[in-house]
């Protein structure tokens, strides 16, 4: 029974802990998301490059959360092969600094974490707010989950059966660095099993050399992660992840033989053993820094090891074919697949049309808003053939939900074609007008229209999970961001009306153009979110109408 409740407590306190590290990252992703990007793309060289990096593993908790948003990044063609390699460089150091910061005596905090974030997070109805709540409320999870860890462990400290095993890992170095990189890969965080291991080491229930080959191969495992998560990525986008993991996991080799073979865990000791794991892998990562210069003549390497030719499909004809098929009307389940494939393929589409507008307000390019427009002849067609199919379809042999499941998705798609409308007949025109005029934005009103883009981006992006999910809860944080996005359009038009009053002549000269562009986003954000509307009322999150129901009679007499 003893060692059944030692399993049973050390699940519970790794499930916290990696519960509490996603927390915290989930908070940050919805608060701060949409800005990622363009934090990420603007870097110029490799240190501002890295030191980027470095910061978002921290915000993040999570340099493979950093590889897989540079991955996509340098997959779209918004960010280069040597800019992208030193902002993951610089996370992993990142991340290694945020270890050395949760691993501090917090415990003190932990009353006071919960107090204010429970506050933020239940009590508040603002987005940020809230999300602020949410970040606050997993860092006291994970002091909690290093706590309950710390407990779980003391009983069996002195045991015959951990000594034995510390032992074991600590004479068979490779098998820990295996260990480590298995833990890592398994818990899908690095973070977690190096907390994990400075935890143990510091009640001494393994030493401190077993606890740096561990830690060692947690950097392997963490280096894996991204590989694994982008592997059905185009090749373009799976080059970065591959050179960090051949740097990182050489390094990570190197290290294991001169930490094992040479006596240099004296030099890097202090303040405790557990110390000692934190400052090998901060000297580690520090390090791999030093392949900065080298970030770009690792490219070619990397086209010929994951060439062009094997994506196949960039252009992605796809996206220039209806996926309906009638053979399936017959079969009402199928056929709603078929359809819903179909709007599928209309939100990318259209997410594509979306992506691009404001680089117009830079530089106003014919041929490119040509393509553009091309692309709202697809979703055109793409309407036409959906109102056909559904039209052909036997409803006399479908239930009342497949009925109602059929019209709710028409409805998208008309709410699709919208946006593309909005995109050529409205935003266009104006990105025209703004360049055969000479207007300019101020600056202050061109970064709040990008940033209101950006998290119109985020939005179209959780709007494709919602159709492909039916998930309830993304399908309230998107209605959410609706609201929000309501919001930052009013706060933008007060700012901007603010700075006419003030006399910006660039604000003036830019007024109707700017109003203009932040209605059409906001509209354009409305007609994604509706979406999340037969979710929610299906859900029983959503009310037909906001109106009363009925009049008192004094009501009716006057």
């Amino acid at each position: 029974m003893t060692i059944i409740y030692f399993i049973v407590q050390l699940m519970g306190a790794t499930m916290l802990l990696l519960y509490a590290v996603r927390m915290v990252r989930t908070g940050i992703e919805r608060a701060f998301g949409a800005s990622f990007k363009r934090v990420v793309t603007t870097t110029s060289n490799p240190i501002s490059s890295a030191t980027t990096g470095l910061i978002l593993a921290i915000v993040l908790q999570s340099s493979a959360a950093v590889g897989l948003l540079v991955a996509g990044f340098a997959g779209s063609g918004a960010l280069g092969f040597g800019a992208g390699l030193s902002v993951v460089l610089g996370a992993d150091l990142g991340s290694a600094l945020l270890i050395q910061v949760l691993s501090f005596k917090l415990e003190w905090l932990v009353p006071l974490l919960l107090a204010v974030g429970g506050a933020f997070f239940i009590k508040s109805d603002g987005r940020k707010l809230k999300q602020a709540g949410r970040i606050i409320l997993g860092i006291a999870f994970i002091l909690i989950s290093l706590r309950f860890l710390r407990e779980t462990m003391d009983p069996i400290r002195d045991s015959a059966f951990l000594p034995s095993i510390a032992g074991y890992l600590e004479r068979d170095f490779i098998t820990a660095f295996i260990v480590g990189a298995i833990l890592a890969w398994v818990m899908h965080s690095s973070v977690a099993v190096i907390l994990m291991c400075v935890t143990l080491v510091a009640i001494d229930a393994i030493p401190a050399a077993a606890g740096v080959s561990l830690v060692l191969g947690a950097n392997l495992g963490s280096a894996i992660i991204p590989i694994w998560l982008t592997r059905n990525m185009t090749p373009v986008a799976r080059r970065v992840p591959l050179a960090n993991f051949l740097i990182r996991g050489s390094g990570a080799i190197i290290a294991l033989v001169l930490v094992n073979k040479l006596s240099i865990l004296p030099y890097l000791s202090g303040m405790g053993e557990a110390q000692t794991l934190i400052n090998a892998h901060l000297v580690f990562n520090a390090l791999l820094l030093l392949a900065l210069p080298f970030c770009r003549l690792m490219e070619a390497p990397m086209q010929r090891f994951l060439p062009m030719a094997a994506e196949g499909h960039e252009d992605v004809p796809q996206l220039h074919r209806s996926v309906l098929d009638e053979a399936s009307l017959q079969t009402p389940p199928l056929a709603l697949a078929n359809l819903k494939r179909e709007v599928l393929r209309m939100s990318q589409v259209v997410e594509g049309m979306t992506a691009p507008v404001m680089e117009f307000f830079d530089s106003y390019d014919k041929t490119k808003a040509e393509a553009l427009i091309a692309r709202d002849t697809i979703v055109n067609q793409a309407l036409d053939d959906i109102r056909r199919f559904v039209a052909d379809m036997p409803m006399e042999e479908a239930t009342k939900r497949q009925k109602k499941r059929a019209r709710e998705l028409t409805e998208y798609a008309i709410a699709l074609e919208s946006v593309g409308d909005l995109v050529v007949k409205l935003i266009l025109p104006l990105a025209r007008e703004r360049a055969l005029k000479g207007i300019r934005f101020s600056d202050a009103g061109k970064e709040e229209l990008i940033s209101i883009h950006e998290r119109l981006m985020a939005n179209m992006g959780l709007a494709l999970n919602v159709l492909v999910s039916d998930d309830l809860e993304s399908a309230r944080l998107l209605l959410e961001e609706k609201s929000e996005m309501t919001r930052l359009e009013r706060s933008s038009r007060k700012r901007h009306l603010k700075r006419l009053t003030e006399g910006t002549q660039t604000s003036f000269d830019s007024s109707d153009i700017h109003l203009e562009v932040l209605r059409g986003l906001r509209e354009i954000n409305s007609h994604i979110a509706s979406v999340s509307y037969p979710i929610l009322y299906r859900g029983g999150q959503l009310l037909e109408t906001r109106l009363i129901e009925t009049m008192s009679e004094d009501d009716e007499d006057t």
